[in-house]
């Protein structure tokens, strides 16, 4: 869930995975700066394109995802950060009118 003050989301993993001696049950998603969106288009991140979010989240994570971590995430888990990602992109002005209509 988003906190709109930190900009920081948690996302708790549904399907969690082993990193050496630990379980990684939740992952925290930090709002991109336009330098980390370098070499993606925001739309494909908004459609929830599954190479361009592979792509951002090494670089948003905590603790940092790897690519195989990535690429071996189950689909739930992976909707779940792009849901965060496209949370962060849109503008105040669409998630208003969304909640007023």
């Amino acid at each position: 869930m988003t906190d709109t003050k930190t900009e920081l989301a948690t996302v708790k993993l549904d399907f969690p995975f082993a990193r050496g001696d630990q379980t990684i049950e939740k992952v925290q998603v930090r709002r991109p700066r336009s330098g980390e969106l370098r070499g993606l288009n925001i739309a494909d991140l908004v459609q929830m394109n599954v190479a361009a979010t592979a792509k951002l989240l090494p670089r948003i994570t905590m603790p940092p995802l790897t690519d195989a971590e990535i690429n071996n995430l189950d689909p739930a888990d992976l909707t779940q950060f792009g849901m965060e990602i496209q949370d962060f992109l849109l503008p105040k002005a669409a998630k208003e009118q969304d909640s007023q209509g």
